[in-house]
């Protein structure tokens, strides 16, 4: 494993430009390309290169294309998972997707982080990650944006649009822009 890509999976700054990232995100895209281009009744072969491109894929746990991410092996989703259409990871750090999880369509996962006040580090193409874990029965409605380094506690709804820009605990219904707890379950 290479500096950059040992310091991306770190947290610390990388530049994504680093020609193993580049060559792992090609990697990525032709494998995403083959997924996206299938059609209705292709299920083993969706499946198939699911079981290439991601970390881990549980049994029974199901993708819809159109899908997008960065590099797909830092991707774990467990067992009986369902990501809806357009789903977006972008997976510079690792995303855990726990048991039974359901992902409504248009779902941003986003572990990328780029610096905000070093404009030259910026110009540079530096930029950081932080892991999102997503706990087991976990449902989100459509076009939820999960911001970098987010952990959503199992059991947990989270609303449609909503924007996850802190920690969820478990057995709740969270939902808006910031996203906040608004009961118990």
């Amino acid at each position: 494993m290479g500096d950059h890509k040992q310091r991306m999976l770190s947290g610390e700054l990388y530049r994504d430009n680093d020609p193993e990232l580049v060559a792992e995100r090609q990697r990525c895209q032709r494998l995403l390309d083959t997924f996206n281009a299938t059609g209705a009744g292709q299920d083993q072969q969706r499946r198939a290169v699911l079981e290439d491109l991601l970390g881990a894929i549980g049994e029974g746990s199901w993708i819809m294309p159109r899908f997008q991410c960065d590099y797909g092996s830092h991707i774990r989703i467990g067992a009986n998972s369902f990501l809806n259409y357009d789903a977006i990871i972008l997976d510079c750090a690792p995303v855990t997707i726990g048991d039974d999880v359901s992902i409504g369509p248009r779902v941003q996962l986003l572990t990328a982080l780029h610096p905000m006040e070093d404009h030259e580090r910026r110009r540079q193409r530096w930029e950081s990650a932080a892991p999102i874990t997503i706990g087991d029965n976990v449902w989100f409605g459509g076009g939820v944006i999960v911001c970098p380094g987010i952990t959503i506690g199992a059991n947990t709804v989270i609303g449609a649009g909503s924007v996850v820009t802190r920690d969820i605990p478990a057995k709740v219904f969270a939902a808006g822009n910031p996203c906040r707890v608004i009961r118990e379950l």
